[in-house]
């Protein structure tokens, strides 16, 4: 099939597309399925590398996942069009892809909520926040109010809008889309009045009141990760890994200890996140801060996304924090650089400015509504819907249009798609190429008798980060050590296999404070006697979890 990253798959085609994709591309990508979501859709994981230079597990590797929240499903695109640029850019001969795949492995999980992006994207549409799963309410009860749903059967869920006296919202008087408050500085004076709901139907309605209850589907599965998990984040779970989609995707990452580097793709905002979402910087090692933001920098250069602490920057309330996510998760847990990309700002597209850091709890200005509506009418006008009368079977006599904020506001419109996403997937190339990778530079052998030999082993991380990746990793003993061996002859009563512990990345040398006097912080040197007559060959072999491994054979004599 023929994907220009300009749509949104549903999972059939979406399946579809990588199994076609990894069968075209064999010496460098495989599909594998990792898990099965709570509806028994399969949980799809393609790995890319470049298989003539090594097995995935034997070199460092970068993991990218997707679509954890059901509707924010341009980050499933992202996903795909990071694989094309990795296995077509190889295919073509592109030098930067090339040595990514020589050097590195890719783990890339398109839709980790296939059930919820399955609802937002069917012909009538259910917008939940992830999970299909009930909970709290394990028997589906329906409380009493506004049940979001496709209520006039047009494949889209809009707003609602009934007239009311006391109502807190007019038309804008330029724009007739566009619902402003009251007290609005442009509202006109004794203009019509009205009350504004989502499109949906109403349980149990009293012919008065209008509750907004939970949805019966209320789980976050990125509140289901074991870092920070508790029972006083909205939607976290019946415990840490209750959901099988965060179980899975926890189990496939940890069986892939060669993962140096994390991000996970959501909507929106058009900004790049960091951990910690629970705590200051100020509690974090300050190097791990320093090389945050010094990676970030990249991203912003690359896609003009700003970066931002989400504790920092972005939690409104302190004493009120978002944890159980992800990168927290794989920061704290994993002990690697992880980062959450929110795609999309609707403003920056539409204005000058950028959404501000606090635009999840204040929403967007009435202007910067106002052109995003204008900007709309030319790049993406099926968003734009007016005002039609429909006959609600509970609240009687209403209209229903406005927005369709699913596609203008959390994604991106299709005309924006691949121009919006394209840019990340070189920002995931960058962040794979920043890894520690472990590299033999030197082997010698001296006679010290008949049989007998010195034999030496020079290894070094040829990488930008150090082999423990960040300094959480370090202190907290997040990852094993490397270790050098020696194989082919008789190491006369010593150890053959001998440890090295970490060692530093071109990093390190950024932090010396401007001092040029390096060290060799980053190479180790192990030697052994041995015992093997002339012109037999040894083999050197050295690994680390996240350096990678690497082997090379020598002759005696």
């Amino acid at each position: 099939m023929t994907y220009q990253f300009d749509r949104f798959l549903r999972f059939e085609e979406l399946t579809d597309w990588l199994r076609q994709t990894v069968a075209a591309h064999p010496g460098i990508a495989t599909l594998e399925q990792y898990g099965t979501s709570h509806e028994g859709r399969a949980l799809w994981l393609v790995t890319i590398t470049d298989s003539s230079t090594g097995t995935h597990d034997t070199k460092p590797a970068m993991w990218v996942d997707a679509n954890i929240h059901s509707v924010e499903v341009t980050g499933s695109v992202a996903a795909l069009h990071l694989i094309d640029r990795l296995v077509n850019g190889f295919a073509a001969g592109d030098p930067t892809v090339v040595e990514a795949l020589r050097t590195r492995t890719f783990y890339v999980v398109p839709r980790v909520n296939p059930d919820g992006a399955e609802a937002a994207l069917s012909d009538s549409p259910r917008y939940r926040r992830s999970s299909m799963r009930p909970w709290p309410w394990t028997d589906r009860h329906r409380w009493p109010g506004l049940q979001s749903n496709d209520v006039d059967g047009n494949g889209r869920i809009l707003s609602m809008r009934i007239t009311d006296p006391n109502g807190a919202w007019v038309e804008h008087p330029q724009q007739p889309l566009l619902m402003i408050p009251v007290d609005h500085p442009s509202a006109p004076e004794g203009a019509q009045r009205y009350r504004v709901l989502s499109e949906g139907t109403v349980e149990n309605y009293d012919g008065f009141t209008v509750p907004t209850p939970r949805s019966v589907e209320g789980l976050d599965m990125n509140r289901n990760f074991p870092a920070g998990w508790g029972t006083g984040v909205t939607g976290s779970g019946d415990h840490p890994l209750s959901e099988p989609e965060i179980d899975a995707l926890v189990r496939a990452v940890t069986a892939r200890p060669n993962v140096c580097g994390y991000n996970a793709y959501h909507t929106s905002g058009g900004f790049l996140l960091r951990p910690s979402s629970t705590k200051p910087d100020s509690q974090l090692s300050p190097n791990d801060v320093w090389m945050f933001k010094k990676i970030a920098e990249k991203c912003t250069e690359l896609t003009t996304y700003p970066a931002h602490s989400v504790f920092e920057d972005l939690t409104w309330d302190k004493s009120d924090t978002m944890s159980g996510a992800a990168d927290d998760w794989a920061y704290e847990h994993l002990g690697v650089f992880s980062w959450t990309t929110e795609f999309w700002d609707a403003i920056a597209a539409a204005t000058p400015g950028r959404s501000g850091k606090h635009i999840w709890y204040e929403g967007p200005t009435v202007e910067q509504e106002l052109a995003v509506i204008e900007w709309a009418k030319t790049n993406a006008p099926d968003t734009l819907h007016p005002w039609r009368a429909f006959d609600h079977p509970q609240l009687g006599t209403l209209e229903i249009g406005g927005t369709d904020d699913f596609l203008l506001w959390t994604n991106a419109p299709a005309s924006c798609l691949r121009a919006e996403v394209a840019p990340h997937s070189e920002f995931a190339i960058h962040q794979a190429m920043l890894s520690p990778r472990l590299e033999i530079l030197h082997t010698g052998t001296e006679r010290l008798g008949d049989d007998t030999w010195r034999v030496d082993v020079g290894i070094a991380n040829t990488g930008w980060l150090p082999t423990h990746v960040t300094e959480v990793a370090r202190t907290n003993h997040l990852c094993r050590p490397g270790w050098v061996q020696v194989d082919g002859a008789d190491t006369m009563g010593s150890p053959e296999r001998v440890p090295f512990g970490n060692l530093a990345g071109r990093s390190a040398f950024l932090l010396a404070g401007g001092f040029r006097n390096d060290g060799t912080p980053d190479r180790n040197l192990t030697s052994w006697v041995v015992r093997a007559g002339a012109g037999t060959q040894i083999t050197f072999t050295a690994s680390h979890d996240r350096a990678g491994t690497v082997t090379t054979t020598i002759t005696l004599g």
